[in-house]
C-alpha cells in the first residue's frame, strides 16, 4: 500500500507545472534559505550622494600662545589624546620673561603640532586639537537634487565597499555652491566614539527624501529572473513554487509587489538563487 501511495505521489509530481521543487528543512537551512511572510512595508525614495569624512569644525581648536615668547617645553606629541586643561607647552614670555603654560581648551586628539623647544611662539597655531568622537559626513549635492535634499532628512552613510555603515541626519546645507563642482554642501554629524570614521575617508550616502507605505512588499533579495520574467518562490512546508510577480517601487531593500503574491504568504527572502538553481536542475531532468 505504501508503494502505491508513493507511486501516486510520483505521478502527481509529473503532472505539476515546472517551477516546483522540494527541499528538506535541514538542507534548506544549511543552504542559507530564509523564509518570510509577505506584508506591507515602508519603501523609501533615496537620493545617492558622494562625499568624505571631515573634522567637525565646531569641535576643533587651533591653540596659540597668549603672549609672544620662546617655547621652553612641549608636552604633547602628534596623535596623542589630551584632556581639557592639560598642559601642551611652556612658553617664556618676551615681555615678562616669566614662563607660562599653554593648555588644551578642549579634550580631543592632537592633529597637528607646529612647534619645538626653542621656537618662537608669535601668534601662529602651535597645535590643532580636535574631538573626533563626532565627525562630519560632508556630501556634495548636485543641482538636480538640491530641491529634494533638506536638513532633517536621514542619510545612510557607508564606505564604498560597504565595510563601514552608519546612519546620520542632515544638519545643514551650506547656501553657497562649491566653486569647482557647482554642488551644494550637506553636512551630517556622525557619531564616532569607536574611531571607525577617519577624516579624509571617501563615503557615499543614501538620503531618504520620502517614504511610502505600500500594501505588499518583498525583500529585494527574494527576486530572481527566469525566462525574462521576475519571479519569487512561495514556500509551503518542503515545497517551493515559483510565482511570476509584477513589481513597483523599490529602495534596494524592499520591493513593492503588485501581483503574484498575497499578504501573509511565506516566500523565500534569502537564498532564492538556490531554489532557482534547484528548479532549473529539475526542469533539465524532466526534459531528458
Amino acid at each position: 500500500e505504501a508503494e502505491d501511495a508513493h507511486a501516486d505521489d510520483h505521478d502527481d509530481h509529473d503532472d505539476h507545472d515546472e517551477g516546483i521543487t522540494e527541499i528538506s528543512p535541514e538542507a534548506a537551512k544549511q543552504a542559507g534559505v530564509v523564509i518570510e511572510k509577505a506584508a506591507s512595508a515602508k519603501i523609501a525614495t533615496l537620493v545617492p550622494l558622494t562625499g568624505r569624512i571631515v573634522m567637525n569644525e565646531n569641535t576643533k581648536a587651533d591653540v596659540r600662545a597668549r603672549f609672544a615668547g620662546i617655547v621652553r617645553s612641549v608636552k604633547v606629541n602628534l596623535g596623542e589624546n589630551v584632556d581639557k586643561g592639560q598642559v601642551l607647552a611652556g612658553v617664556e614670555s618676551n615681555e615678562s620673561l616669566q614662563d607660562y603654560n599653554i593648555t588644551a581648551p578642549i579634550s580631543g586628539t592632537a592633529l597637528s603640532r607646529n612647534t619645538n623647544i626653542g621656537d618662537v611662539a608669535d601668534g601662529q597655531a602651535l597645535f590643532t586639537i580636535a574631538d573626533l568622537s563626532q565627525v562630519w559626513a560632508k556630501f556634495h549635492v548636485f543641482p538636480k537634487d538640491a530641491e529634494s535634499v533638506k536638513a532633517g532628512q536621514s542619510v545612510r552613510v557607508h564606505t564604498l565597499d560597504e565595510g563601514k555603515t552608519g546612519v546620520a541626519t542632515i544638519d545643514m546645507l551650506f547656501p553657497t555652491a562649491d566653486v569647482l563642482s557647482q554642488t551644494l554642501i550637506a553636512i551630517a554629524p556622525l557619531q564616532n566614539e569607536n574611531g571607525l570614521w577617519r577624516p579624509g575617508m571617501t563615503i557615499e550616502g543614501d538620503v531618504t527624501i520620502a517614504e511610502k507605505q505600500v500594501p505588499l512588499a518583498a525583500r529585494a533579495s527574494a527576486l530572481q529572473t527566469m525566462e525574462d520574467q521576475t519571479v519569487l518562490f512561495i514556500a509551503e512546508g518542503n515545497r517551493y513554487e515559483m510565482t511570476h510577480v509584477t513589481t513597483g517601487i523599490t529602495d534596494g531593500e524592499y520591493v513593492e509587489i503588485k501581483s503574484g503574491l498575497r499578504a501573509g504568504q511565506s516566500y523565500v527572502s534569502e537564498g532564492s538563487f538556490i531554489i532557482k538553481a534547484d528548479i532549473l536542475k529539475a526542469g533539465a531532468a524532466h526534459q531528458h
